[in-house]
């Protein structure tokens, strides 16, 4: 499967947990996992970050790469100038990407933020890395009010920067969705022109990893390993 670049349409809205369930179907399958995470912000060193907490809920083969840590909860490149540590930029992120795929079946890179956070102060983001490795990027969205277009945002400026989206997951589905958010199973794929091709429910996270790890191909379809039918699961809500 090769490399595939995981990125959110902003912050907190379910992409490790996305990351962990894709290395789980892949792990479960047989194949060799990955995680990559270019730049963890916010952690102090020791703390698990979002690499580790991905490969704990996937299954003990998986294998969990942290390129640098900044303290502060802040934009990779804002919170290395504040640190006074070196930056991790594109060329770092994809060179690391590749070496790593030498070794592994599947490398999934987990982007911080959104797609155009900068990682560096030339500006460099992890759309960059994904052009310089010519992976497919999946879009991780959130469910309700406002995904519409910060979802559209993310895939103009992939298909802007001649990448194209592999698809969008919803990375925390409500145990009770509003209108909106039953509403916008329908329309995020018309909105961002890529395939509604997964939802992680919401607490996902916090299961024990074995019911994880048994759980995550209900939560994608199969063009990421899974059984998940957006059709039947649009119905179903």
């Amino acid at each position: 499967m090769g490399v595939i670049v995981v990125s959110g349409t902003g912050t907190e809205i379910g992409k490790t947990v996305v990351t962990a369930a894709l290395a789980a179907v892949g792990a479960a399958k047989g194949l060799k996992v990955a995680v990559l995470k270019p730049a963890q912000t916010g952690l102090a060193p020791g703390e698990p970050g979002d690499a580790h907490e991905a490969a704990r809920l996937a299954g003990p083969g998986v294998t969990a790469v942290e390129l640098a840590r900044f303290p502060e909860p802040l934009a990779p490149n804002t919170a290395a100038r504040r640190a006074g540590l070196t930056t991790v930029g594109p060329r770092d992120v994809a060179e690391a990407a590749e070496k790593l795929a030498t070794e592994h079946d599947l490398v999934l890179v987990e982007g911080a933020g959104g797609l155009l956070v900068r990682l560096d102060d030339a500006g460099g983001t992890l759309a960059d890395a994904a052009g310089l490795l010519g992976a497919p990027v999946l879009v991780v969205a959130a469910a309700g009010l406002g995904t519409l277009n910060a979802t559209q945002l993310t895939t103009e400026a992939l298909r802007a920067r001649s990448l194209e989206p592999l698809g969008v997951v919803v990375g925390s589905w409500p145990a009770a969705p509003d209108l909106a958010a039953r509403c916008n199973l329908t329309d995020l794929p018309v909105t961002s022109g890529a395939e509604l091709i997964g939802a992680v429910p919401e607490g996902a996270g916090g299961r024990a990893p074995d019911d994880f790890r048994r759980s995550a191909p209900s939560w994608l379809a199969p063009v990421l390993g899974g059984v998940w039918d957006a059709d039947r699961f649009t119905a179903g809500q």
